[in-house]
């Protein structure tokens, strides 16, 4: 019995060729997808945040943080910025949130963080528009 050889390339892809090319087509169509949904997310994450601050310097004593504050924001936009301390372990001694109602885009204060025992950091957690 004699087996016969069609010419190749004459009658189209094999199935495996085919299998092939569509998933290349749909892994581009879903990469594509995925890097769209990023990118989106990231633009309102970062569009969306209409106050940020940034702590300059801090100074602690026993029983409260002096913490320098700089605050950016669109003007006429009110919120808040929660900061907190720790003590040496890592436990928390002190968290509060500090209103910014001003109009000003730019607000440089210093806050004074009240904490139940000797904070060693002032990090700032966030901060949110109204």
């Amino acid at each position: 019995m004699t087996t016969v050889q069609l010419p190749e390339g004459r009658y189209g892809r094999s199935a495996d060729e085919r299998a092939d090319h569509k998933l290349k087509i749909i892994g581009a169509v879903l990469g594509t997808a995925l890097l769209v949904l990023v990118g989106y997310f990231a633009f309102h994450y970062v569009a969306g945040n209409k106050i940020s601050g940034e702590v300059i310097s801090f100074a602690a004593s026993d029983s409260a943080v002096k913490v320098h504050l700089e605050v950016r924001k669109d003007s006429g936009v009110t919120g808040y910025c929660t900061i907190r301390s720790q003590a040496e372990d890592g436990a928390e001694v002190g968290r509060a949130d500090f209103r910014f109602d001003q109009d000003a885009t730019r607000v440089d204060k210093v806050l004074t963080l009240r904490t139940t025992a000797t904070g060693t950091t002032a990090e700032l957690l966030g901060c949110h528009a109204d």
